[in-house]
């Protein structure tokens, strides 16, 4: 069990006005539980062009066995650092000294970089934090009746989409083509919605030489393989129609070798595309994504390539956004890489550039950036809006949960599989690669069990952990991710493998039906702000054991999700509050496995069979809302 600590987030209970404005003060709130220490004083201290500074906090009032603090802080650069100071009563009868920052609470000096983050940029869309994501690999997903009329190119291998094994290694993986198209997308619509997805994100539509498209031969259309631009439009219009969003997949990063771009600067060194790639004096050579030649890399020092790709009337990031495609937004392939090549690194400056153009045409569209490790330094909200990631989340949860199948693919590492941890090393882990996203950001980024690009959950992790990850992505800060057939339990050992077409036609390639579990979880997101907006504080981590609570002023929701049988699991006062105590005698909102309460010494005591997941309603979080007489002065 975690002891009750002190405890600041960036949701609103703890933060004003979000963005804060320039050069002006923000209000920050911090709480300290009754039985920790003798809390004495209660700073803020941020970092003002690079120096720290110090704002004493005023003493709110007491609630629920917490006692709340306030003090503002001059938001003096555009994204502004805090962490809080508190001194307290030792036994020596000296003052002690403690620090609490976005990776938790210290009685060392640490670095800055875990402090809290609050910026100054536009924030994400108020239908971002609720929404359910689900990611759509378009050759994968469905065949309309139209499918068997499309020509097929030379480079496809025809694979039959009931019958044909997939290919997760060595040649051919690239080619294999099984048809599914863009009207088959638009005709499972229903299908999206009884799960509760809000977002359709598709991985990229543009003419290409290989099944993931990730090689565009062009920008300007959809490739007809898929239906062509007309299937787009429609699908578009009949998400729109049922609510939903369709937000598309970008290479900034390269282009394939048969684009256009690259055929003409190939071909005539004089021409003006040359300059978009990075070649060899002589023109014999070029720079390319990981060494691959059929993707050559683009070069963001050149104005050509930023006026086609970005700022221009018609320009690839601009034309989908506007009529008659109407994207809601994009999601950018290997952002951590674009714009970066040895000693030049333009990343930030061509994310911002990205970012104001999609806000200009939509300000309310979504950017979202691929970065597969640690993705904090790159996504401070003023270019992408939130990450594709797996540091923070997938990873240690992968780690926690995992199971006894033999070399998955653990991310590209030489290791043939993940190591076991325990829950409190995955909250250490999550902690440490969550911590330098300001609140805003992690609104935004994306919780995946698993996407097109990594094995699938279900291999990796223990029989029912699956269900236990999906719990915890809908209910952590952030955009749970339904990769399809993640409710079909399919399987997979790596990114290839995982490419699974959907078993609409056969039944017995449904290994696990979890359609009615996640449309659950949905609907639990869906109906609970808390689960959307709330704070994030956790209660308990230890060997198969976590525990965290959503909290916001209206309702809170606590969350206990476990690898294994468990017993024993102690809440009282004031790691929750009495009213909280007493809302855990109903039954909870979701459970995937069977659950007791018992009472021991005033305390609510949990156990549960495992792997389980189990989501109670309780009482919103009290703040006080005025000093008390005896209130330090800011």
């Amino acid at each position: 069990m975690l002891e009750a600590q002190p405890h600041h987030d960036g949701s609103a209970l703890y933060v004003g006005e979000v963005p804060p404005a320039l050069a002006e003060r923000s209000p920050l709130r911090v709480r300290t539980p009754h039985d920790w220490q003798e809390v004495q004083r209660v700073w803020v201290r941020s970092v003002q062009d690079g120096e720290p500074r110090y704002d004493e906090a005023a003493r709110l009032g007491d609630a629920d066995g917490w006692t709340w603090w306030e003090a503002t802080m001059l938001v003096a650069n555009p994204v502004a650092k805090y962490r809080f100071l508190f001194e307290t009563a030792s036994d020596a009868g000296r003052p002690a000294y403690w620090w609490l920052n976005s990776a938790g609470l210290h009685n060392r000096d640490v670095s800055d970089y875990a402090d809290f983050r609050l910026g100054v940029f536009a924030p994400v869309p108020d239908w971002v934090p609720r929404s359910a994501m689900y990611q759509i690999f378009p050759d994968r997903f469905a065949r309309s009746a139209g499918a068997d009329a499309h020509t097929l190119p030379e480079w496809a291998v025809p694979c039959d989409w009931n019958s044909t094994e997939v290919r997760g290694r060595g040649a051919g993986v690239a080619e294999q083509f099984y048809g599914g198209d863009i009207p088959g997308i638009t005709a499972r619509l229903d299908h999206l919605a009884a799960l509760g997805m809000d977002i359709v994100y598709l991985t990229p539509f543009f003419p290409a030489h290989s099944n993931h498209r990730y090689d565009a031969s062009t920008f300007d259309s959809v490739d007809p393989l898929l239906g062509g631009d007309e299937a787009l439009i429609k699908l578009v219009e009949a998400a729109h129609a049922r609510g939903m969003k369709v937000v598309g997949d970008l290479t900034a990063n390269h282009s394939g070798s048969s684009h256009e771009w690259f055929q003409r600067a190939l071909a005539d060194p004089s021409a003006p595309e040359t300059d978009y790639y990075y070649f060899s004096p002589d023109h014999m050579s070029y720079e390319s994504w990981w060494g691959i030649p059929s993707l050559p890399k683009f070069n963001w020092a050149s104005a050509g390539l930023r006026e086609a790709f970005v700022s221009g009337e018609d320009s690839v990031v601009a034309r989908w956004l506007k009529p008659p495609f109407n994207l809601d937004g994009w999601r950018i392939d290997v952002g951590n890489m674009t714009g970066r090549l040895g000693a030049q690194d333009v990343n930030h400056e061509v994310a911002k550039l990205i970012r104001d153009r999609v806000v200009e045409i939509n300000p309310d569209a979504l950017l979202l950036g691929e970065s597969t490790s640690d993705a904090a330094p790159d996504v401070d909200g003023s270019g992408w809006q939130g990450a594709m990631t797996y540091s923070n989340f997938t990873r240690p949860l992968w780690q926690w949960l995992s199971g006894e199948a033999p070399d998955v693919d653990f991310f590209g590492t030489p290791l043939r599989g993940p190591n076991r941890i325990p829950a409190e090393d995955f909250l250490a882990t999550h902690r440490d690669l969550a911590s330098a996203f300001s609140w805003q950001v992690r609104s935004a980024n994306m919780n995946a069990l698993n996407t097109h690009d990594t094995a699938r959950a279900a291999s990796v992790m223990l029989p029912g952990g699956q269900l236990v990850g999906a719990a915890m992505a809908f209910t952590l800060p952030g955009i749970p991710v339904v990769f399809a057939g993640d409710e079909f339990g399919l399987e997979g050992a790596n990114g290839e493998f995982s490419r699974t077409p959907m078993p609409w036609n056969d039944p017995s390639r449904i290994i696990t039906d979890l359609r009615g579990a996640y449309g659950e979880l949905a609907a639990l997101r869906h109906g609970h702000a808390a689960a959307t907006g709330g704070g994030l504080r956790w209660l308990h981590a230890a060997g198969d054991v976590l525990a965290y609570v959503r909290e916001s002023a209206e309702g809170s929701l606590l969350v206990v999700a476990s690898r294994a049988d468990f017993s024993g699991l102690g809440f009282d006062a004031p790691i929750l509050p009495a009213a909280a105590l007493s809302a855990l005698a109903s039954a909870p909102l979701f459970a995937a496995g069977q659950w007791t309460w018992t009472t021991a010494y005033g305390a609510a005591v949990l156990s549960g069979t495992g792997p389980g997941a189990y989501i109670w309603e309780l009482p919103g979080t009290v703040v006080p809302n005025a000093p008390s007489e005896d209130a330090a002065v800011s």
